[in-house]
């Protein structure tokens, strides 16, 4: 039933990588009134210690933040793809740490994209499937012995980084749904939908739009990023007024569909996380810029998203 969808902001932490402090990005979160992190993996993160998560957390809470999420940001964790028993135990230890983490950080879910097959080796990409879904079965029992209880999958714009279209959204989900059913104290399966991924084909045809892509997620759908594209789907970037004017994100009908289809959904809160790369990165006539597009991004999200 419309207006049953519960929808809190959050922000993934993507765009102050070697910019700025997590702290200083409590703080900027803190004033908007956005109390929800997502932390974006970084490549130190699988080799610091426990004890610097262990702070981290508690420099967030002191803050009034609450690290709820944790998401990869660089696609580190797709060796499942590989088909090269070399990259598939490098990702399954990473996996392994980034969910350790998780329950450091107190994140009550973990997620990545599954990978991507090499465009020169597509004929590999259903045995690529089966070496990622066997990994994540038994990935999804090994989460909750480290407090994490969810486990979330994105999908992706490229058939190469499945799943993307709507029938391998279904052909992912299921059978790990089936798995946390027969062992009920497994980590919960979910989404990480995009409100920018669509897919348009080698020849640039738009064959699902980004809201169709959002609709076929929402059966699995537990938390969704945010951000805005083009008709093409090839930049993101956030909402400030002038990324709206050039954009094709409508965040009223995100809204809409959340609600007029809140039934179809696995849980009736949802965390939005804004999610973009900010400005050109490594320059000062730039990242002084990334406190306003946060600031903006996140004021048009709380006008039309939140309903917490």
């Amino acid at each position: 039933m419309a207006g049953q969808v519960k929808i809190a902001l959050g922000v993934k932490s993507d765009p102050i990588e070697y910019r700025y402090s997590f702290e200083w990005l409590f703080r900027v979160m803190a004033d908007e009134g956005v109390h929800n992190l997502q932390v974006g993996s970084f490549f130190e993160l699988y080799q610091l210690p426990d004890d610097y998560f262990v702070e981290l957390r508690q420099l967030a809470a002191a803050h009034g933040i609450r690290i709820a999420s944790m998401f990869t940001a660089h696609r580190e964790l797709g060796g499942f793809y590989r088909l090269d028993p070399r990259w598939e135990q490098v990702a399954r230890r990473n996996y392994e740490r980034f969910i350790e983490v998780g329950g450091l950080l107190g994140a009550r879910s973990v997620g990545s994209n599954p990978g991507a097959t090499m465009r020169d080796e597509m004929p590999d990409k259903e045995a690529g499937t089966e070496c990622y879904l066997r990994n994540m079965k038994t990935l999804l029992e090994y989460a909750p012995r480290h407090g994490v209880e969810v486990l979330t999958v994105e999908p992706m714009s490229c058939l190469a980084e499945p799943p993307t279209l709507p029938e391998e959204m279904e052909a992912y989900m299921e059978p790990l749904l089936e798995h946390h059913e027969a062992h009920p104290a497994s980590a919960v399966p979910g989404l990480c939908a995009d409100t920018s991924h669509g897919y348009a084909d080698a020849e640039g045809a738009v064959r699902h739009t980004h809201l169709e892509l959002l609709g076929a997620s929402l059966p699995y759908l537990t938390e969704l990023h945010v951000k805005n594209t083009d008709a093409m789907f090839n930049s993101t970037f956030g909402f400030t007024p002038e990324e709206r004017a050039r954009g094709i994100v409508d965040l009223d009908a995100v809204r809409t569909m959340l609600e007029e289809n809140a039934d179809a959904l696995p849980q009736r809160e949802i965390i939005a996380y804004l999610e973009i790369g900010g400005p050109k990165l490594g320059r000062d006539y730039s990242d002084p810029l990334l406190e306003r597009q946060l600031r903006e991004s996140l004021r048009h999200m709380a006008a039309v998203l939140r309903t917490d």
